[in-house]
């Protein structure tokens, strides 16, 4: 095979060829400009490593325009992309469907919007591999085994509960990943923090992988960019609600940021710090809630097949409406 294709019958004949499952389409964003093929399909497929794009280019598996590509030629926006992914083992092929019941707000043939209860861990990890978010979803779809991480866009720590967006197709978790790169997904959370916050405003701080205790995170010049949005919900004596909302997702961040202005989250076991204000009622009420005060309220988004502007809310689960009044009543 050379490294172009003269005609669409050649094109044709090397799909029926070569096509070991349903190929991957997408178009170049028209602001991925002079970058290598390589790099934009990186960032265009988080959940394939390089090495995968890379070797998948290197097999004449990539259609650029109707040419078989290279890695190194560079893209300006707007091309046309085929993918015809090898036929070989991947790790998803490890995660076994387990009947774990799930929330399901919606669903149709491109997206599942799942309300996430607290203590349910999204990927399998260490210490964690059988009983996640993702073997329910390969239960509830077992079509999902075909989608990187089972159609997982973004995640939730494992006790953090609210919505989060899953893909159905991989076209459809591509459209999702990139609305994430522009931080066109809006994502509001209700977090309740320790301390009374006196004003609305913005951390906008990096976060990184904490540099001696690898299992945390931090505020670090070597993270990536982290920006939280917070403004006032309620305000009690010792605790403010506040409603988040990110610019950017980054792990843990909201927890992160609010302790970097002295206000961690209620039960926050990992940056929960010390109280500002000394509070028997308070201390009692942060050591006795066994989680952090988080919870994903709202979201919203751009519908992956029909560019409808979508939004979904889930109300308050029971143990964060008991704080709430626990909270009212002191105060």
């Amino acid at each position: 095979m050379t490294n172009s294709v003269k005609n669409k019958d050649s094109i044709a004949d090397y799909n029926v060829k070569h096509l070991t499952q349903r190929a991957i389409q997408l178009t170049i964003p028209s602001d991925y400009i002079g970058i290598r093929l390589d790099q934009a399909l990186a960032k265009l497929l988080p959940d394939y490593s390089r090495s995968r794009l890379q070797s998948w280019i290197t097999e004449n598996r990539v259609i650029l325009n109707e040419q078989v590509a290279h890695a190194k030629q560079k893209v300006w926006g707007n091309e046309s992309i085929q993918i015809f992914p090898k036929d070989e083992p991947d790790n998803q092929s490890s995660y076994m469907p387990e009947d774990i019941p799930l929330n399901i707000v919606y669903e149709d043939n491109a997206i599942i919007i799942v309300n996430k209860p607290a203590g349910l861990v999204c990927h399998p990890g260490n210490g964690n591999w059988q009983g996640t978010l993702l073997n329910a979803l390969l239960h509830h779809t077992p079509p999902l085994s075909q989608v990187p991480r089972a159609g997982i866009v973004h995640r939730l720590d494992k006790d953090t509960s609210g919505l989060l967006v899953v893909a159905k197709t991989i076209e459809a978790q591509i459209h999702l990943v990139r609305q994430l790169q522009l931080r066109t997904i809006k994502r509001d959370y209700l977090a309740i923090v320790l301390g009374n916050v006196s004003q609305d405003g913005i951390v906008d701080a990096p976060i990184g992988r904490h540099p001696t205790q690898r299992t945390k995170m931090a505020i670090t010049s070597k993270g990536k960019p982290a920006r939280t949005f917070y403004r006032i919900h309620e305000k009690y004596n010792g605790c403010t609600v506040l409603e988040c909302s990110l610019d950017t997702g980054r792990t843990h961040q909201i927890r992160v940021h609010m302790q970097s202005i002295g206000h961690p989250l209620v039960g926050d076991a990992v940056y929960g710090g010390k109280l500002i204000k000394k509070d028997s009622i308070i201390q009692q009420l942060n050591a006795n809630f066994l989680r952090q005060a988080l919870h994903a309220q709202r979201l919203t988004l751009s519908h992956p097949e029909s560019e409808e502007t979508m939004a979904w809310e889930a109300p308050l689960p029971n143990d964060l409406s008991v704080l709430l009044q626990a909270l009212r009543g002191h105060s």
